[in-house]
């Protein structure tokens, strides 16, 4: 039963994604009085998906350092700046140009490996990556936001670091713990119960989020077309870039499709309820809009990676 509901919320994730966000504008009221769940729902969220990791995940450091420190320049330098410098010649507002920002320089997201699977991927590779960049999020992401937000947005940065392990460091560790303890018993027993509780709680974290956006989306007009345009071509251009990266500088297939997905996905959960707690409301709209693009733009992206492994082989 939670099997087929767990692929139900999977076949329909980009249809679901977006009518979470609408539900949740709609519903103004009752998200803010469920504020209070966000934080408790994205630990659990964490800790359901750092199930199948575990710290020797780490060790894969030593075969391919220089690819997985680039994939964290890539997440956490690359791709605000390119954010920053679009934002900024399109937008003449700071709380977007931030939010821009924060859409990019959050931790890739653990739903990558997904994607990695399907396609053939480095998966030892994607789950470093995500163990190594989760793990360091708490400390860069602050660290970036500090910077481009600067004296114009008072910014509680301690704050904002323990919120961050409260809601990926620990629990991760965690998850890794249970897995570790039990010998891989407890995911392989609990895992797959657990993932559409998973799924349900991204829903429950969108739709109370996106009340934070509602008074900005009650008038639709060319400016908020814009801002949605602008996040989708930022979302697409990261799977471009490391796309490219992987197809002509790494040469590698399966590290080019982790590179991919670990490079073009992000945990945007995360940038939602920094958004919405840290933030003027404003800044939300990006990292809001980019869910719903998220999940179709790598179902694309994995046709486009498929259809070069294929050639490549064929050749």
């Amino acid at each position: 039963m939670l099997e087929k509901l767990n692929g139900f919320l999977q076949k329909y994730i980009a249809i679901l994604t977006p009518l979470s966000l609408v539900v949740g504008v709609l519903l103004e009221s009752v998200g803010h009085s469920l504020l209070f769940l966000v934080s408790w729902l994205f630990a659990f969220m964490t800790f359901v998906g750092s199930l199948n990791m575990k710290f020797k995940d780490v060790k894969i450091f030593t075969k391919h350092p220089a690819l997985i420190l680039f994939s964290i320049i890539f997440l956490h330098l690359l791709m605000p700046l390119w954010a920053y410098f679009l934002s900024t010649i399109i937008f003449d507002d700071h709380l977007l140009t931030v939010g821009f920002v924060l859409s990019v320089a959050v931790p890739t997201g653990v739903t990558s490996v997904i994607w990695i699977n399907i396609c053939k991927g480095n998966l030892p590779l994607g789950l470093s990556i995500i163990l190594i960049d989760t793990l360091l999020s708490p400390f860069i992401m602050p660290f970036m936001l500090y910077i481009v937000s600067g004296e114009k947005i008072q910014l509680d940065v301690t704050s904002l670091i323990l919120n961050l392990i409260l809601m990926i460091v620990l629990p991760t560790i965690l998850g890794i713990l249970v897995n570790e303890l039990s010998k891989g018993e407890i995911p392989k027993k609990f895992g797959k119960k657990l993932a559409p509780f998973s799924t349900l709680s991204l829903f429950a974290v969108i739709m109370i989020n996106s009340s934070a956006i509602s008074p900005y989306l009650t008038n639709f007009n060319l400016h908020l077309i814009s801002v949605l345009l602008l996040v989708l071509v930022i979302a697409v251009s990261g799977y471009v870039f490391a796309l490219i990266i992987g197809r002509y500088i790494i040469k590698d297939y399966p590290q080019m499709t982790t590179l991919v997905f670990t490079g073009g996905m992000r945990n945007i959960a995360i940038g939602v309820i920094v958004a919405t707690t840290y933030f003027p409301s404003k800044v939300a709209m990006p990292v809001v809009f980019g869910m719903l693009f998220q999940q179709v733009l790598a179902s694309l992206f994995s046709k486009i990676v498929t259809k070069r492994t294929v050639t490549s082989s064929n050749n």
